[in-house]
């Protein structure tokens, strides 16, 4: 199995782990530390090693942060974790935050007077501590760069990770890692620039044309790079990463240094160089300007390029999809077929991951499967483990959100299914998450929106009845890398315009706390839209997942037209495309699943 049912959350340690904390602060002099759930590539998913916050408090979630004071601990989380963060730390010493609504400076600001708050600034960007600098300071609370003081009480701290990595063909890439270095250390040169660090590990690995193994569920190599106006990289990994073929694949270009040399190195460069103030780590920029050496603040040049997937990327994910969703309709099929209440939540994981395994080309799975019976669906991002492992019972909702990791692309799907019959509140509650899916479904936007400007059209169903869900409605989705890349997003956080060949999620959702969650999510691709006479540019989505919606849980009555269209358009599309890849007994199901409405 790729998914381990082990508990990591142990709040038992968090009050002895944060008594120790305590006791460097006081002898370092320090009014508090603050603990990102981040690494020094600030990606979402981390490697052992950097499960800091994980340690200290037993929290789990992938994203949020701690500010440890001497009397008070707060733990920082959004509105996905809200529900998980109570099951996971001990509420008598740490103090959940509903974070982004509780501003962490404000937070700091009401509850320390004055002193010094510690930071690792390898774990910060410039952003991050700009944004609480400006906070802090004329309040009389100080910022200080320091060691990193939870690294100094962890005694079996895991080591760096060390997985091997590997060629990506450019068939699949659709472009030479040559040309990509070629393409940006251009754009370098036009701006005047030297050299561009790279911290981000997807960038790197988009850039050079290689994956990894160094975080879990996502192909990636840990390292830092130099990109420089030439063309040349300087890729600072540990060496025993890559063996002779990967050296070859990467050519003479890329020069490889171990990580111990990537600081002298930044101090040698001829300035401007340019550094990610949203992605790098704030040691880069500290490092360069003691040098006496020029930053300029500009985006990873990578970000972009790679976000706006190549002709040969999107037919690799179509490809990933067609098959991802053959295996997913062979569960769907076996699980309809499982009686009332004689599984658990493992079992369906299991069982999923097996179909996947079946299809003879999973290379992971993209992310812990998401599988939550009843109330267990109300928490977003629900890891079962043998401890909380739930049967599946008759007449509930069951979630199910998973993915793969394929050579030719990655993939995100989540269905929600009806076991017995849930009742007519969770079908209208459905219905209108349903509802949500097919408006950015169906969209057709001016060039230049944002998913800001498009992610009301998913909650408006919701809206009208009272009702929305905390997270994004889509994040940004890697080919064969990061499940979530960005900077494209669906969310109303997201200024940044939506282009052709960016991939993303569909994903409106609905959660009543103890009692049940639903999620629907399809994965999209921007296309330019044809077929009317408007001279305006226009954009419109491309769906890439074939996988068919639950209709026991549809109101049809509630459907408009238009909607009931879509819907029937896109199970004939299902039908279609995914009908000759499954055995017939599992096409009989798939066709009554698919049957017009």
């Amino acid at each position: 199995m790729f998914q381990s049912f082990d508990s990591h959350a142990t709040p038992d340690q968090g009050p002895p782990r944060l008594a120790a904390l305590r006791e460097v602060l006081v002898r370092d002099g320090l009014a508090g530390f603050i603990v990102p759930r981040a690494d020094a590539h600030q990606g979402e998913y981390v490697a052992a090693r950097d499960e800091r916050l994980q340690w200290l408090t037993g929290f789990t979630g992938s994203a949020g942060f701690a500010v440890i004071l001497r009397d008070v601990a707060g733990v920082f989380i959004d509105g996905r974790y809200r529900v998980q963060v109570k099951a996971q730390v001990d509420l008598g010493q740490f103090t959940p935050v509903p974070w982004p609504e509780a501003k962490a400076g404000d937070w700091i600001k009401a509850q320390l007077s004055t002193g010094e708050l510690g930071f690792d600034p390898w774990l910060h960007t410039a952003d991050e501590i700009a944004t609480l600098r400006a906070v802090l300071e004329p309040a009389g609370i100080g910022l200080r760069a320091t060691r990193n003081l939870v690294d100094a009480i962890w005694p079996d701290q895991p080591p760096p990770p060390c997985g091997l990595a590997f060629a990506h063909p450019d068939a699949l890439a659709g472009i030479s890692g040559a040309d990509k270095r070629a393409r940006l250390a251009e754009g370098l040169r036009a701006a005047g620039q030297r050299a561009a660090v790279l911290t981000l590990p997807d960038s790197i690995c988009w850039l050079l044309n290689i994956r990894g193994a160094d975080v879990p569920k996502n192909p990636v190599l840990q390292g830092f790079a130099i990109l420089h106006d030439d063309g040349r990289v300087t890729l600072f990994t540990d060496p025993a990463k890559l063996d002779g073929a990967t050296r070859a694949h990467l050519g003479p270009q890329i020069s490889l240094r171990p990580p111990a040399a990537f600081v002298p190195a930044l101090r040698t460069l001829s300035g401007p160089v340019r550094v990610d103030r949203a992605s790098a780590p704030l040691a880069v920029s500290d490092e360069l300007t003691g040098a006496g050496i020029a930053v300029v603040w500009g985006d990873d040049p990578c970000r972009l390029p790679k976000a706006r997937k190549t002709a040969a990327e999107i037919a690799g994910m179509r490809a990933a999809h067609l098959r991802d969703g053959a295996a997913m309709v062979e569960f769907l099929a076996w699980l309809d077929r499982q009686p009332p209440d004689t599984l658990t939540e493992i079992d369906v994981v299991t069982a999923l991951e097996g179909f996947r395994r079946a299809t003879n080309a999973l290379h992971d799975i993209s992310f812990d499967t998401i599988c939550g019976a009843g109330p267990n669906g109300a928490i977003m991002h629900y890891r079962v483990t043998r401890e909380t492992n739930r049967a599946v019972q008759n007449n509930e909702l069951l979630l199910v959100d998973s993915g793969a990791q394929y050579r030719d692309g990655t993939t995100d799907i989540t269905r929600t299914v009806a076991v017995g019959d849930p009742g007519d509140e969770a079908r209208l509650c459905y219905t209108r998450v349903l509802q949500g899916m097919i408006a950015i479904s169906r969209a057709r936007f001016p060039k230049g929106l944002a998913g800001r400007d498009l992610d009301p059209l998913a909650r408006f169903p919701l809206w009208v009845a009272g009702q929305d869900f905390d997270h994004g409605t889509g994040h940004g989705v890697g080919a064969f890398l990061s499940v979530h890349e960005g900077p494209q997003r669906l969310s109303r956080l997201s200024e940044v315009p939506l282009e052709p060949g960016m991939i993303l999620s569909n994903e409106p959702g609905y959660y009543r706390e103890g009692a049940f969650g639903i999620r629907l999510e399809n994965l999209i691709v921007v296309q330019v839209a044809t077929g009317l006479g408007d001279i305006r540019a226009q954009y419109s989505f491309e769906t890439l997942t074939f996988v068919p919606l639950d209709r026991r849980l549809i109101r049809l009555d509630r459907l408009s037209p238009d909607e009931r269209v879509w819907l029937d358009a896109y199970h004939a599309e299902v039908l279609a495309k995914i009908g000759p890849r499954v055995s017939g007994a599992v096409l009989d199901w798939l066709t009554a699943a698919c049957a017009p409405l």
